[in-house]
């Protein structure tokens, strides 16, 4: 830590718990000042890392997200859902995303693993888009995954954001933030809050921002917990109930944290809960050892629970991913 406070690198301030001990070593990311890493950084970070990090390169680190309160409103024309949801960005937790020009287009990946056909990689599909409306040239794309799938974290939507990001800063493309909103709208539903990844409520597909802020959080603990369980997004939506009526949630995030727990929900939650009672155990026991405010993260299957300080250490499954930082 001492070493690259040197060149110009902080450490963010988190304690890490998980029983993926293959990845914990790499999951305990660093909160950089600036979005660009100095190449200086670049050659501890190697070190740090265990890896091979290209000096000429732009590394970014897409944090992750939680939802605060989830409305199902209403089903849309073109198959999605209307939504009304809080986001809120975790950035201490992110995967790693290098690019550099190439020769030939090359994408490659480390940690968790990823599976599917490459193409259909949200990272991937972020360069085509760019390749197709502004002829970026080819580049090699290298992702570490620490920010586990099918947990509702919203992790390859802001792989895909800090692909259109990188490359409008790699090529000197000079997007307006709104035209990369536009992009990662086209990519997936929760991509667009990733380009500025600020506190904001997500309606329509989730893809229409409105920015807040969020005093009630600033200093708290919070607390992920995901289970040895993937809860493809689309089956969760398949199952979904909507309320059908609109919902003011611009006023319930505005409640003070202690009265969240009984104001806010996650739509979710009704039809999820009964199908894996692990995640309402979970959610009971954050409650129970203190969490001012715990809920499902989007479709999940990631639980949370906010503390005022640092929670205690509690004994979960085998294969249970646990994560706490200070927002």
């Amino acid at each position: 830590e001492h070493d690259l406070a040197k060149v110009g690198v902080a450490s963010s301030s988190l304690v890490f718990r998980s029983s993926h001990k293959k990845y914990a070593c790499k999951s305990v990311l660093l909160f950089f000042c600036s979005r660009a890493v100095p190449k200086s950084a670049k050659k501890m970070l190697s070190l740090h890392f265990n890896c091979s990090i290209n000096v000429g390169s732009m590394i970014f680190f897409p944090p992750c997200k939680i939802n605060i309160g989830l409305y199902i409103l209403n089903k849309r024309t073109d198959g999605f859902h209307n939504l009304a949801t809080g986001f809120y960005p975790v950035t201490a937790l992110s995967d790693v995303l290098e690019i550099v020009p190439s020769s030939a287009f090359a994408y490659s990946a480390s940690g968790i693993p990823v599976e599917g056909d490459t193409e259909h990689n949200l990272t991937v599909k972020a360069y085509r888009l760019m390749e197709r409306r502004h002829a970026c040239p080819p580049v090699s794309i290298h992702l570490h995954k620490c920010v586990p799938m099918g947990a509702g974290l919203g992790g390859g939507s802001a792989d895909a954001a800090y692909t259109l990001l990188l490359l409008n800063d790699l090529f000197e493309l000079h997007l307006s933030p709104q035209t990369l909103c536009n992009y990662a709208s086209e990519l997936g539903s929760d991509c667009a809050f990733f380009i500025r990844h600020q506190p904001a409520i997500g309606r329509g597909k989730g893809d229409e921002l409105s920015y807040i802020t969020l005093a009630q959080l600033q200093g708290k603990y919070i607390m992920l917990v995901k289970p040895d369980v993937h809860i493809p997004t689309a089956d969760a939506y398949r199952n979904c109930v909507c309320r059908n009526a609109d919902v003011d949630i611009c006023s319930l995030l505005q409640l003070p944290l202690a009265q969240w727990q009984q104001a806010l929900h996650n739509d979710f939650e009704d039809t999820l809960f009964p199908l894996y009672p692990a995640l309402a155990h979970i959610k009971s026991r954050l409650l129970q050892q203190g969490a001012v405010y715990a809920s499902l993260s989007g479709s999940g299957a990631t639980v949370y629970g906010i503390f005022e300080s640092v929670p205690p250490a509690m004994e979960w499954e085998p294969n249970t991913f646990v994560f706490v930082t200070k927002l």
